[in-house]
């Protein structure tokens, strides 16, 4: 992609899963890359070479203000802002308990947010014409049932996605959001064994993929890059869906 070499690029939850594998295509593209997460930290920076890293709590200020500091010395500052981190679960919505609720709101929406504007002010003050990709899902665009808390943390990614896009547009800095469908990735098994239904995954690719199998982590991260590089220089507000046709079901 144009325009990723040498740029500064966080990724938030960039330990595992799809993180994991938008570090790496950071990486081949010639980025300078520093992730963060709750776990994986330090085996993250002993698979690949060059790259930075801290633990991070993305719902808990201070915790971030202390990544974005280790983040602005490794990379000499944010380029661009991969707003990856996220937490999902599966549970009906008269079950969910408040602090459940509590919780994944605090992770996908509070989170995307704390980190999202601190990075743009940075941006701002340095007059980076940088660019911000926020994880959302498809998830953002119907409702899903067992998923009301994450189906209303994505929703509010959007819409959050684009008011900094109208906000921050006239600084030169870009903003989108990914809407993924079902991807393989740990997330994603955990909750599949929640389910109990070892015909879970299986299931759910016959019945609402038209192409047929789940998504993954690499095809989200190609998804990242094209949104993050010069390829991209005119699209600002948008939803990328990467969903294998999930959406185009009636």
């Amino acid at each position: 992609m144009r325009g990723l070499r040498d740029r500064g690029v966080l990724i938030t939850g960039g330990t595992s899963g799809i993180g994991h594998a938008t570090a790496r295509r950071f990486l081949d593209e010639g980025a300078r890359v520093f992730v963060c997460g709750l776990e994986g930290v330090q085996e993250t920076l002993d698979e690949f070479d060059g790259v930075g890293g801290a633990r991070c709590d993305v719902s808990d200020e201070s915790s971030v203000e202390r990544m974005l500091a280790a983040a602005g010395e490794f990379l000499g500052g944010v380029d661009i802002l991969i707003n990856n981190a996220g937490i999902a679960h599966r549970e009906p919505f008269l079950d969910i308990a408040t602090d459940r609720w509590d919780a994944v709101l605090a992770v996908n929406l509070r989170g995307m947010f704390l980190v999202a504007q601190r990075v743009a002010a940075s941006m701002r003050s340095a007059g980076t014409r940088g660019a911000i990709v926020n994880m959302a899902s498809t998830n953002a665009l119907g409702g899903e049932a067992g998923y009301a808390h994450y189906n209303a943390s994505k929703a509010g990614v959007l819409l959050l996605t684009k008011t900094m896009a109208v906000e921050l547009g006239p600084y030169g800095i870009r903003v989108n959001a990914l809407c993924p469908g079902y991807i393989r990735t740990p997330l994603n098994a955990a909750i599949e064994a929640e389910s109990g239904d070892p015909d879970y995954v299986a299931a759910y690719e016959r019945e609402h993929i038209p192409l047929g199998r789940a998504g993954h982590p690499d095809e989200v991260a190609a998804a990242y890059a094209f949104l993050a590089s010069d390829d991209a220089s005119f699209v600002n507000g948008a939803e990328l869906v990467i969903d294998g046709g999930q959406l185009a079901i009636m």
